[in-house]
């Protein structure tokens, strides 16, 4: 071959593909930035409601109250404690079966302690919206009635709006599970 014939035609240009390449490279990695992100955040929503339905799932469904029988019993050094709570628990619908003094000879600490059997978990926990603080002690009976202790450190039970507001951010969990 001559040099005449590897040389080009007047007037024809060189194809360099580098600047082409290199514009292509760009175009992917702004894309492939863009699916990251899309993916990522689907990703932090499929976590945020993973989070929401197990949080849902732990705390109790909103029982009828009349549905639910307690035992109330006073732990304290103050009278009549069992009666006024049992009194405000029968006022928003809970059955109550009995109301006395604590007759386990067990030290109750904090605000109270919530006694039930395993068929009565789901009960004890609703109870627990009232008496928040209350700390919970599975036994072996075999009924579902939940022994409401108060403690030395009780005030009050939760009122009725901190209740609802504690069941309505469950409750709109619960529908997007």
């Amino acid at each position: 071959m001559s040099e005449t014939s590897e040389r080009r035609p007047a007037g024809a240009r060189s194809r360099r593909p580098v600047p082409a390449l290199v514009f292509l490279l760009v175009l992917a990695l702004a894309a492939l930035g863009i699916w990251w992100n899309v993916l990522s955040d689907e990703h932090d929503r499929a976590e945020a409601q993973a989070a929401a339905c197990s949080i849902a799932s732990e705390v109790p469904a909103s029982l009828d109250p009349s549905t639910v029988t307690l035992r109330v019993f006073n732990a304290t050094d103050v009278a009549g404690r069992a009666n006024e709570v049992a009194t405000t628990m029968e006022s928003r619908g809970f059955v109550v079966e009995d109301v006395a003094n604590d007759p386990e000879d067990v030290e109750v600490t904090g605000v109270g302690e919530l006694r039930f059997g395993a068929g009565g978990a789901e009960a004890a926990k609703y109870v627990q919206l009232y008496l928040p603080d209350a700390t919970e002690r599975r036994d072996t009976r075999a009924t579902t009635v939940v022994d409401l202790v108060i403690g030395p450190e009780f005030t009050e039970l939760a009122t009725q709006d901190a209740v609802a507001a504690a069941l309505s951010p469950i409750a709109s969990a619960d529908k997007a599970c």
